[in-house]
């Protein structure tokens, strides 16, 4: 436990993905002291690591932190659940665990814009240092890494009739969507040990929590980031029912996510203008886009009704059935309870102008109303898919100056034409997808959205009343040189020294696929760019010595 007066080199906030490997990077060298706080608990709930135990963390309050969004006026104004990782190894503990790194054209893109060093080929040697990847090392993969990447152990004869059927519809089958060009269908490779979740905490902190230079602590409520003379020194917490202001020599590194940075940055003074004036906090640095340039990968989950077909539902709705899973899981960590929550994939084009894949299916042997609540009672598969590149853009803001306030979340889906042009598409393809030979002896049936709905019009309305999210935010402290950008090419916040940010938010547009694995590289990024930067150099900038400070109350 850290002492009243102690100083520490590097504070990370957030011990998600990102948080993780940046700790576990930061602590190699025994000169660097490294405080890591986290605002979740121990990741020792059982559901998390048995990896169909997604059910029953998204929604529970020991492992989410439940957010919801505002009223959607895209989504019929609804508001919808937004899960959020609350505990070590934050959403890496709840997600599905696919292991996606999009496409090199995004990366690229980014690069393009100013942000040197973040091409393909700059992160790709980033991916492959924390990969353990099933099939040894390549020119695209490593295995000497900590982040497991393995196979599936369980599949479905639906599953199967979907690859072929896709395959009929001119969508070629692939063994790999992580080369860099991720179009075809197939199964996804996932992070698991041996049918077992692998987060980002069983990857990089437990493995290291005995090195003497890493403190790791649990339920730490970080308030701000305390300035002193434009640098940013401490951060103020609520730890053990007292309030504590820990002390980074060096530098303090945001890793809470596309939620959680922004709104430590507002409380910090750090942000737009009139946002913080409204809530009566002193502006210290003015940055406009804080908090914007919100984007989220919008579902729509189409669900067939099926006959002569085993699926999750019978099989979870059964005592026996149940049973069965239970023993054959006791037996080899595999069966249904080592699936991922989406088994098979396919990345698309909508149509046949756009430059590379633009839509992502994650194929379900199961369907429910939502997340969180039963599954249906009848047989059904559900074919969810989302435009990757969507180009409605939303805001995050906190409500108050109060840490423990939810945040206003505005993903504003559905606001730009174009996203509702590539849903109506979306769900058209879908449809030839399941009319093809190999699906038929199944004889599925559309559930949702239902298929009297036809019309351009009709499918706009479709989408906006069976759109969810799939838990991808990022993008709110966007990486760029421009006056709305938040972070600079080496992650230092523009303005402010001594303070990163290194999470999904820096993303300046969010990636063609998943967005754990790519958060995880950001985080390695992060590593390199600190490491990179010499011990001098950063005592010099900070106007303080290797002395112990003491830290203010």
């Amino acid at each position: 436990m850290p002492s009243a007066n102690q100083v520490f080199d590097y504070i990370i906030v957030g011990a998600g993905p990102a948080g993780s490997v940046l700790a576990n990077r930061l602590s190699a060298d025994p000169r660097h002291n490294v405080l890591l706080l986290e605002a979740g608990g121990k990741d020792n709930y059982p559901w998390i690591h048995i990896p169909v135990g997604y059910l029953y963390c998204i929604g529970n309050p020991r492992t989410d932190w439940c957010f919801k969004t505002e009223a959607q006026a895209g989504l019929q104004g609804r508001s919808l659940s937004y899960p959020r990782g609350k505990v070590l190894g934050g959403s890496s503990s709840i997600n599905g665990m696919i292991y996606m790194r999009g496409q090199a054209s995004d990366y690229d893109r980014w690069a393009a814009q100013g942000n040197t060093g973040w091409a393909w080929n700059d992160v790709l040697p980033l991916f492959k240092r924390s990969q353990k990847h099933f099939a040894g090392n390549s020119d695209v993969h490593g295995s000497d890494g900590e982040w497991r990447v393995e196979q599936q152990r369980y599949s479905w004869p639906i599953l199967d009739a979907f690859r072929e059927a896709a395959a009929q519809s001119a969508i070629e089958s692939v063994s790999d969507f992580n080369t860099g060009d991720n179009q075809g269908c197939g199964y996804f490779q996932v992070n698991q040990r041996r049918g077992v979740r692998w987060n980002a905490s069983k990857a990089f902190l437990r493995p290291v929590l005995k090195r003497p230079n890493l403190t790791v602590l649990t339920d730490v409520q970080v308030d701000k980031v305390l300035l002193s003379q434009g640098r940013a020194t401490h951060v103020k917490a609520r730890w053990q029912g007292a309030d504590h202001a820990f002390t980074a020599r060096r530098e303090i590194v945001l890793c809470a996510g596309a939620i959680g940075s922004p709104g430590i940055l507002q409380r910090s003074g750090i942000g737009p203008r009139p946002l913080l004036e409204s809530l009566g906090i002193t502006v210290q640095h003015e940055l406009p886009g804080v908090g914007g340039n919100l984007q989220d990968h919008l579902q729509l989950r189409l669900i067939f009704k099926l006959t002569k077909a085993r699926t999750l539902n019978q099989v979870a709705n059964s005592l026996w059935g149940k049973v069965g899973m239970a023993l054959r899981y006791a037996y080899d960590r595999s069966g249904p309870l080592a699936m991922a929550p989406s088994q098979l994939g396919a990345f698309v084009k909508s149509d046949p102008d756009q430059p590379s894949a633009n839509l992502q299916y994650h194929v379900q042997p199961l369907s429910l109303e939502r997340f969180g609540e039963p599954l249906h009672t009848f047989p059904a598969f559900t074919a969810s898919v989302c435009n990757l590149r969507p180009k409605s853009r939303g805001r995050v803001d906190i409500r108050s100056a109060n840490p423990d306030d939810a945040p206003l979340i505005d993903p504003n889906y559905l606001s730009h034409p174009d996203d509702l042009k590539v849903a109506a598409d979306a769900i058209r393809l879908t449809r030839r997808i399941v009319a093809s030979p190999a699906l038929q002896v199944f004889s599925p049936e559309e559930y949702l959205p239902g298929k009297a709905l036809q019309t351009e019009q009709e499918l706009y309305e479709a989408a906006s009343r069976i759109g969810t999210t799939i838990f991808h935010p990022v993008g709110t402290c966007r990486m760029g040189q421009d006056a709305h950008a938040v972070v600079d090419a080496e992650l230092r916040v523009h303005g402010v020294a001594g303070l990163r940010v290194a999470d999904a938010s820096i993303m300046p547009d969010i990636v063609s696929g998943n967005t754990c694995s790519p958060t995880l590289m950001i985080g390695e990024k992060a590593a390199q760019l600190i490491l990179a930067t010499p011990f001098h150099t950063q005592e010099q900038e900070a106007g303080v010595s290797r002395a112990p400070a003491t830290p203010v109350a």
